[in-house]
């Protein structure tokens, strides 16, 4: 039998050399151990107070300066990026009927064909092409909105082609190129132009989007400032039913940074959302109405045109009627045209934008009452007559085509400034609430910790 010294401990029996090891217990087991075993102490659950009391206001801080650094981008996208590409798209598609409707102009006038009309006709290619450019650009490879942009740049030097054809034919006094303006004609309506209302379409989705990341509340925000604040004055509360001390200068400290986070959250994004609303309701809508005005304006000007170039080739069947297609179409461009106007008109809020728009109307009535007298010399056989009533020198329609389209940029223009206004201000109202609401965040949740830290000096 062995004998073991004094002191010394007996050796191990065989059972309990291969008694299996106990496993070891987790961090978190212990750590959850630990925790239990503080919250036993007043010492230890000040400890667990101030660090969930220092973890809320920074969550605050942290979701704040998450979501208002999402609206405030995505507001700032809506004044230099979708808003601005959507009326590039407007323009696209107005400079692309504008040209076609000079085109139409200046082949009417054959060999005199006036500089004004030609140039008329350059500046919407011209424009077009740019604006293209521009899209082209600012678009992601990816986005909806490239293949469209590719479809108009191919489109665009064909259309030209058409046109510089028909007009060279119809300077050496050749029928044939009155079917080449109507090809192109045909080629702008079918192919072109919806192309181009396609990326306008796109467009306005895109600033849709935009302000629909813009202007929402940030409830999770305001949830966790309103928790912390609610949090705090619980400690408060806890603090002075314990030591009967009415003020703990740490969680005031704390607890005015929060307010000053959540007041400025709530007074800027309100802010914020108004001048966005504001830009869409007295801005972008007034701008949707006034570009579809003039657009129609534009159709209804080269329908018109192409009236007479056509001089009756081109029918469309209506019922039992058999009808002019180009003047059937005017006919439908001047109701949208009307429909527009008013539209825009219930739309402004002011005299400045509301001048323009009535003076528009008047210029669109006196247009239709001109059409419809050129309308009956061409039926009387007085082609020359209604010719020059459309295209002539003084007093014709298109005068008041000019007067209208001439009004509805003035108003587009106006526009234009109140959405930048009201858009700028909604930018500008979020502008330093992410860093601010950082700096605070910390200093409260310093705060947080220095009033528990003085609480816990009085167990030393």
């Amino acid at each position: 039998m062995t004998q073991t010294r004094a002191g010394e401990a007996p050796p191990a029996s065989p059972a309990e050399l291969h008694a299996p090891t106990p496993p070891r217990r987790t961090a978190f087991a212990e750590g959850v151990d630990r925790l239990r075993h503080a919250a036993t102490t007043e010492p230890g659950r000040l400890r667990i107070i101030g660090a969930l009391l220092a973890a809320l206001v920074l969550g605050f801080g942290a979701v704040t300066i998450w979501q208002t650094t999402d609206r405030a981008s995505a507001a700032d996208d809506v004044l230099t990026s979708s808003q601005p590409l959507s009326s590039d798209a407007a323009d696209i598609y107005r400079s692309l009927a504008d040209a076609n409707t000079a085109a139409s102009s200046g082949f009417l006038a054959g060999g005199q064909e006036t500089a004004e009309s030609r140039a008329r006709y350059e500046k919407g290619i011209r424009t077009a092409a740019g604006k293209l450019v521009t899209a082209a650009a600012n678009a992601d490879p990816d986005s909806p909105s490239t293949p469209t942009i590719t479809k108009l740049n191919r489109l665009l030097p064909e259309y030209k082609g058409l046109v510089e054809r028909a007009r060279t034919y119809n300077r050496q006094g050749f029928p044939v190129g009155g079917a080449y303006l109507r090809y192109a004609n045909e080629k702008m309506q079918q192919e072109m132009l919806p192309a181009a209302e396609e990326l306008y379409t796109k467009e306005n989705q895109r600033l849709q989007s935009d302000y629909g990341r813009a202007t929402p509340y940030p409830w999770l925000a305001i949830a966790l400032g309103t928790a912390a604040l609610a949090a705090l004055a619980w400690a408060q509360r806890r603090n002075y039913l314990r030591t009967n001390r009415v003020l703990n200068h740490g969680l005031v400290a704390a607890t005015a940074t929060t307010t000053a986070v959540l007041l400025w959250l709530l007074a800027g994004h309100t802010l914020a959302r108004s001048g966005l609303n504001d830009s869409h309701d007295h801005g972008v809508r007034s701008l949707t109405v006034l570009n579809d005005a003039r657009i129609a304006s534009l159709k209804a000007r080269g329908n018109e045109n192409l009236t007479l170039v056509a001089r009756g080739a081109e029918t469309r069947q209506v019922g039992d009627e058999t009808v002019d297609a180009y003047d059937y179409d005017f006919e439908r461009n001047m109701d949208t045209l009307a429909k527009g106007l008013t539209h825009a008109r219930r739309l402004a809020d002011d005299s400045t934008g509301e001048k323009p728009v009535t003076a528009a109307v008047g210029n669109m009535t006196e247009w239709h009452k001109r059409h419809d007298a050129a309308r009956k010399q061409d039926d009387n056989g007085n082609y020359q007559q209604a010719l020059n009533m459309v295209i002539g020198a003084k007093g014709t329609t298109g005068e008041c085509f000019d007067n209208v389209d001439a009004n509805l940029a003035t108003a587009l223009k106006h526009e234009q400034h109140e959405f930048k206004s009201a858009a700028t201000d909604g930018r500008d109202a979020l502008t330093g609430l992410p860093v601010g609401a950082a700096v605070l965040a910390v200093i409260g949740a310093l705060g947080a910790v220095l009033g528990i830290g003085r609480r816990l000096s009085e167990y030393r």
